[in-house]
Order: C-alpha cells, then structure tokens, then sequence
C-alpha cells in the first residue's frame, strides 16, 4: 500500500454527547486489497470500519460499493458504519438519496440537513427474513449467557432474524435480569462463529410497544457488547413484524451497559425492508 489512506472517525446513534458508537469510514479505498483493510480495521480498534471501494453514478444515481471489516474479519453489513459512512458523503458531496452496495446487497439511504447544520440518515435494509432457531442451539446460547427458559419473555420466542446479518433474537422479561446477566466472551464466541452469526447476539427487554432497551454481545467481533448495531436494531423490526407491530415505529435504547448511551429509530413498514434512522458526530 503506497499511500496510507485517510480513515476519518464518527459516533453514530448517539443518546449524549459521549454516547454512540464509534465506526471508522475510508471515503477513498478502491485501492486497498482485503489484506489491507484488515489490517486498517484492526488499527483503528473499533467494531467496525466502513470502506468506499467503488462508486458509479450511471443514470443520475448515486451508488458506492462499501465493505465492512471489524478488527478480526469482514462482517457482511454494519448498520452504525453505514450510517457513519452516508454522513461522511453528506458532509462532503451534501445530502440526498444515495445506494450502497453491501456483501448482502443493496442498502438505500436518505441523508438530511438539520437546523444546526448536522446530518441524519436513514437506511432501508435488505429483505429481511425470520427464522425458528434450533432447540439445541438455543438452550447451548441461554445456557451460555447464565438464562434458563422460564427467563424468555413468553411473548418473544427465540429466533434468528435477518436484516443484513443473521442475529439471534431473545427477549428477556425481568428488566434487572436484562441488566445484570453475565456470560463468557470466549465461549459465546465460539458458538457464534459455528452458528455463523457475524453479527451480535441481541437480547432485547421490551419497556412498551414501542420502546426497548438492547444489549447486543458481539465477542465474534472482539468487541464484547457493542454500543449501537444497526443491523440489530433492523433484524428487531424485522422480528416485532412477525409479531404484529408492522406499520409502527419504535426506538431502541442501547449502550448504558458500555457507558456509550445511543438510541436507534426504527421504522417497521408492512412489507419489505425495515428503515433504521439515527445520526453521527465526527470524532477529532
């Protein structure tokens, strides 16, 4: 690699000032082999890092062809560095609609200015897909994170739901349960690289219809719980339309446990792609 290319830095779905999540964004990456954007990812440290590798404008549309790689692989979508990457572009070329072509297909996005001059974003995933999970491996995972089946919240069973990456979904009904349940990274890990899962493990604890905190365990990624996942919070929308909240809006609340609060605004239409809103802050 000749020239070290410039790796800007932004927290997306932030709740304070020091809440979000932190994603790496290199505008400039058609020339970086995977070799290089491993190692790239694994310098900046965060979960992941976003890498424009291509852009076409043919027919008046806007579409970069963006990768994903968190410190240890690539991760077929990230939905914070999505939307860290589409502000970086609003920030430099201004805001609009524009298309990224993913690992796991097209992502339309739809960037605006506010008042104070910030941007947000709003993403529609991919078709989204909901799935039992074998009884095998869903008592190995609550096993492993300290739960028994009388812990699951009655009205969510556990699944696997798909919005970009494939996320076992488990909802918990004693919110200090939520709170305090341990596991073991190391072991968690394991069985998520044999299930597949690149994403995180989403445990969820539903406050109201429309409100839900979220802890998303991603040790596959050598992050142990992520402060904000994007595609978390989509496969969420995808799984609550399974249980009858489509046409509704809801927001997830994340990141206390890491001591990065972030909020995520998810849309639930009634059919196809489940759109996740937020923002993100350039960290100098």
């Amino acid at each position: 690699m000749a020239d070290a290319p410039q790796v800007l830095r932004y927290s997306a779905f932030a709740a304070t000032p020091d809440g979000g999540n932190p994603a790496g964004v290199v505008l400039e990456a058609s020339g970086l082999d995977d070799a290089d954007m491993q190692r790239i990812a694994a310098d900046v440290g965060y979960s992941e890092t976003a890498f424009v590798v291509g852009r076409s404008d043919a027919d008046g549309e806007q579409r970069f062809r963006v990768r994903y790689w968190s410190p240890a692989a690539e991760v077929p979508f990230c939905g914070h560095a999505t939307v860290a990457t589409a502000i970086a572009l609003a920030e430099r070329d201004g805001a609009g609609a524009v298309v990224f072509d993913t690992n796991t297909g097209a992502v339309a996005l739809r960037s605006s200015a506010d008042a104070a001059g910030g941007f947000t974003v709003s993403f529609t995933s991919v078709e989204p897909e909901v799935r039992d999970l074998d009884p095998a491996v869903r008592d190995r995972l609550l096993a492993l994170l300290g739960l028994a089946h009388s812990d699951v919240d009655s009205r969510f069973p556990v699944q696997e739901a798909f919005a970009g990456n494939w996320h076992p979904i488990v909802f918990l009904a004693d919110r200090e349960l939520f709170h305090q349940f341990r596991f073991s990274p190391a072991e968690v890990a394991a069985l998520m690289r044999e299930q597949g899962w690149l994403g995180t493990v989403t445990v969820l604890h539903a406050t109201s219809p429309s409100e839900y905190e979220a802890r998303n365990l991603f040790p596959v990624g050598r992050i142990t719980e992520d402060p904000a996942t994007g595609s978390a919070a989509a496969s969420t929308g995808a799984y609550l339309r399974e249980r009858g909240l489509a046409g509704q809006t809801i927001r997830i609340r994340q990141g206390a446990h890491v001591g990065r609060p972030s909020e995520l605004v998810v849309d639930i239409p009634k059919t196809g792609g489940i759109e996740v809103s937020g923002g993100a802050t350039r960290i100098v």
